[in-house]
Formats: C-alpha cells, structure tokens, sequence
C-alpha cells in the first residue's frame, strides 16, 4: 500500500477559511449532523489554526483558542488512522507552548476519547452532551 504524504502547518484563518470550513463541515456537518449554524463562532478570526494538507488539499483541522482550549479537531474519513490527528494535536500543543500555555484543555467526543488519552489527557468530569454527541471534559499539561 503506497501511503500518500501530508504535512500541518499554521493556518491563516483569512487565507486558509475556505480550506478549514471545508474539512469542519464534510466532518461535523455532513458526516455527524451537528447543525451549520453550531458550527461557526465569532471564536474563529480569534484563535490559531492548523491544517494538515496533502497534495495542496486540506484534509485535517483544529484550533487552538485564547483561553487555551483546543478544539474543531477534524480530519476526512480517508486520513482517520493514518497519523494526522497525532500531527494536528501536537502541533495545537506546540503552539499552547509557545505562548507559555501550561495546561490545555477540550471538549472530546466520547468515542475520541481513546485517541487523546493516548496523548496524555485526562477525563475531568461527567459525560455531557453538545450539538447531540456525548462529550467529556479533558485536560493535560503540557
């Protein structure tokens, strides 16, 4: 099997918003029913994007906010399981630590929830549902 390459950088949110918007809504919207209008938050133009791309397509998102949440982590069906969630996340990490960031925080879906514990985040509370998906509170330090 011939595994296509991809790399993450950091987004612009001016530039790169069609891209992201793209990733977000084949993701939360088509594929998990979260309403459009859930989606999108004045939060965007405010905090520090990446995306990962392959072959000049974006095909994976996250954001990391001011008040050190991360978040709108999505990555396309075809890349699940192929290292670009691990590669999204630690560069979200890289940018908490550059900004002296020492302890990070988000919103998981339940069934993510395996995926960030391998990254060193802990479940911090009950189970709560948002946009009608089960989710957990986790934090990690970094």
């Amino acid at each position: 099997m011939v595994t296509q390459a991809f790399a993450v950088r950091v987004a612009d949110w001016n530039a790169d918003r069609a891209a992201l918007r793209t990733v977000r809504e084949q993701v939360f919207v088509r594929e998990q029913g979260v309403p459009i209008e859930m989606e999108w938050d004045e939060s965007d133009s405010m905090c520090q994007h990446v995306v990962a791309e392959a072959a000049g397509y974006a095909i994976g998102t996250g954001r990391l906010l001011q008040h050190q949440y991360i978040g709108r982590m999505a990555v396309l069906a075809p890349w699940r399981g192929r290292g670009v969630g691990s590669a999204l996340l630690e560069a979200l990490l890289q940018l908490a630590r550059g900004h002296g960031i020492r302890r990070v925080r988000l919103n998981a879906q339940t069934r993510a929830v395996p995926f960030y514990r391998k990254h060193g985040f802990v479940v911090e509370g009950e189970e709560f549902v948002e946009a009608g998906i089960p989710h957990c509170h986790m934090g990690r330090d970094i």
